[in-house]
């Protein structure tokens, strides 16, 4: 059922669940989203709801992870050079993290080394330079992680070296196996021929289960010591990290990795987690998906986006507490330096996108390019201005000679697709379905932008314009008890591919004036009342609002319920998205 709020079109995420489908032992409202995410009989609730590390695939199903694991093992057995290469953002970090504590809990005197290649000075990915250096100073085995899976020349110049180069990525990879890049291994749930069982795991996803394999290699079993398991364990909560941070779908086996990963990051034995933790001002707070996306991700983003991400890896690797918490500590700063950055760009983007007709309905993709755009901040601005005009966003720095940055898409256009369409105007690019990273020359900007606007012009109509929230189910206001939204939460944790349950609910009425609140009346608090009594809302930058929600109002809500806990009691309160006004003869 389609309804028309103050800001977007709401539509029921799915057809409503019949009557039938009730589930035991959880509530009606539960039953009711879980049925409308497809999930309609007992057994299959209760195995979502109750999430099992058994459900964890065999990591010898992964292509060529035992081939890679047994390579690794060899060499740590020979004390043969083994560089970690990993990517700059939390998924690359993490993922690095993750095979360095692995090799260093079954060799401790491992000769291993991280490499993480500078955002701007490098770009993004195995570079043949950094493969041909690192050969030089005596590797034997370079392992990539997120990132490699279309290096072919640096694989090339990895084997002229006499180094074993295993790849371990989740990006898109070729089409065909003969456009593979030819390392000694290519650890990815999804290049041609795998079958694999799940193909979204992301980078850090990847490395933990090519860890898992290191692992059990080592020992020559499946049941390993317990100091191994309980290696294997506190792992998750790098793999959450990574698997929240790059937004991969929170379902199969990233939704049992983040439930479980989440719940150790907080007593964590890795010392960079607990200080990155405590200098977060989370040390008093239950680390959920949200808080990992909004305030733990950004941070660590943040180092390899304005700084150098090995900061970040030696703070989750061999850095003590001490040491941790000052990388921790100056990641704060550089994240309020990113957010500074970040909104100049999206409102001098926003400007020249409007003045460009890229907001209108004729030119349905933002492609801009100017001299100053910090080529390390771009992508989240694109991100907020996607989001803010429901169409495909590409912003890149223009240094006189290339234009260098990152694409952001939204439903219903494939991002790969089309770059690969206008691959023969691009020096360098890659990425996923929704976010990618380019480099260009100037001189091809313009060919570029008029390409990439009828590539997405073909696939995304006037229609598709227009900001829409999806809603799992109706509910009343009486539903919506202390124990029914705490049962609602067992459905997470959320994020992609299992967002954050909304629900619509109608039949009420302003009871007091809308007040402005935060700094500036950004915001705006609104106490509703209907049939089981009043419900207190937070509506996130809508202060401007204010004016129109008035005491006796009639209304209907789409939001997403929460529980406060204030002055030792805990009651219900709501997160407001969107807001339509009823008419009195509806």
């Amino acid at each position: 059922m389609v309804a028309r709020g103050l800001t977007a079109a709401w539509s029921e995420r799915s057809a409503p669940a019949p009557a039938a489908s009730a589930l035991p032992g959880v509530s009606a409202l539960t039953a009711r989203v879980l049925a409308s995410r497809g999930l309609t009989g007992g057994s299959e609730a209760d195995a979502f709801l109750n999430p099992s590390l058994l459900g964890l695939h065999d990591p010898s199903l992964l292509p060529d992870a035992d081939r890679a694991a047994e390579r690794i093992v060899r060499a740590l057995r020979a004390r043969e050079r083994i560089v970690i290469y990993g990517d700059y953002d939390v998924d690359g970090v993490t993922a690095t993290a993750i095979l360095w504590h692995t090799c260093k809990a079954l060799s401790p005197d491992a000769d291993l080394l991280c490499y993480v290649p500078h955002r701007l000075d490098e770009g993004y990915g195995l570079n043949t330079e950094a493969i041909g250096a690192l050969a030089r100073g005596g590797a034997g085995v370079i392992v990539s992680v997120d990132c490699g899976i279309t290096a072919r020349e640096s694989a090339v110049v990895a084997r002229e070296h006499g180094v074993d180069l295993i790849i371990t990525d989740h990006h898109n990879p070729p089409t065909s196996q003969a456009d593979m890049p030819d390392a000694f291994a290519a650890v990815h749930p999804r290049v041609p021929g795998s079958a694999y069982p799940f193909g979204e795991l992301c980078g850090a996803g990847v490395a933990y289960k090519l860890a898992w394999r290191i692992v059990t290699l080592s020992e020559g079993s499946t049941r390993v010591s317990k100091r191994l398991r309980d290696l294997l364990l506190h792992l998750l909560a790098l793999a959450a990290l990574g698997s929240i941070a790059d937004v991969v779908p929170l379902v199969g086996e990233n939704r049992i990795i983040a439930r479980y990963g989440l719940a150790r990051i907080k007593h964590s034995p890795i010392a960079g987690l607990r200080a990155l933790v405590d200098a977060s001002g989370l040390d008093g707070e239950d680390i959920d998906a949200e808080r990992v996306a909004f305030t733990l991700a950004p941070r660590l983003n943040a180092c390899g986006r304005l700084g150098h991400a090995r900061e970040a890896v030696r703070m989750l690797t061999d850095a003590s507490y001490e040491e941790a918490f000052a990388i921790a500590d100056e990641l704060n700063r550089q994240n309020a330096e990113r957010r500074r950055i970040e909104d100049a760009i999206v409102e001098e983007a926003g400007a020249l996108a409007e003045a460009s007709g890229m907001t209108g309905p004729d030119r349905r993709a933002i492609v801009l390019a100017k001299q100053g755009w910090h080529p390390g901040v771009v992508g989240i601005a694109c991100s907020r201005l996607a989001e803010r005009y429901c169409r495909p966003t590409i912003l890149l720095d223009d240094d006189g000679e290339a234009c260098t940055g990152s694409a952001r898409s939204v439903r219903g256009v494939n991002l790969h697709a089309a770059l690969e369409r206008c691959s023969h105007l691009l020096d360098r690019w890659g990425g996923h379905d929704r976010a990618a990273g380019m480099s260009l020359r100037r001189a091809r900007f313009a060919e570029f932008q008029d390409a990439l606007i009828a590539q997405v012009n073909a696939v995304l109509a006037p229609d598709d314009l227009v900001r829409r929230l999806g809603y799992d189910c109706e509910a009343t206001l009486d539903e919506l008890t202390v124990a029914s939204v705490t049962e609602l939460g067992a459905i997470g944790p959320f994020g992609a591919g299992n967002p954050g349950v909304r629900l619509r609910i109608r039949g009420l009425t302003i009871a007091e004036a809308a007040r402005q609140v935060g700094k500036g009346g950004k915001h705006l608090q609104l106490r509703v009342r209907g049939h089981g009594g009043y419900l207190k809302c937070i509506a996130w930058r809508w202060g401007g609002h204010a004016a129109d929600l008035v005491a006796g109002v009639p209304v209907e809500i789409l939001a997403r319920p929460m529980l406060s806990r204030w002055g030792g009691a805990t009651s219900v309160e709501a997160e407001m998205h969107d807001l339509c006004i009823r008419r009195l003869d509806r």
